[in-house]
């Protein structure tokens, strides 16, 4: 019984490890496609630089929130587990 409860915790804290190696992942993917697509519109449009690098930085940056959320939240189920 104690080696089961034990194995599960281990597994959970292998779960939360993994869920903040994914919310990385996937935050470092959504900024470098928002960065691909800023870098494409302004080729096609060089006049409207200015206004596109302000959306740019500021849906990073939201992205960024979103993906440090999520890993603190893991952190704190492999510490709370």
């Amino acid at each position: 019984m104690i080696l089961q409860a034990a194995s599960g915790v281990a597994l959970g804290k292998a779960g939360a490890a993994l869920a903040a190696a994914v919310a990385a992942l996937a935050g470092a993917y959504g900024i470098a496609k928002i960065g691909k697509s800023t870098m494409e519109a302004i080729a096609r449009q060089p006049e409207s630089a200015g206004n596109l690098r302000t959306s740019m930085i500021i849906a990073a940056g939201m992205v960024e929130g979103a993906a440090l959320f999520a890993i603190i939240v893991a952190l704190l189920a492999i510490l709370r587990g």
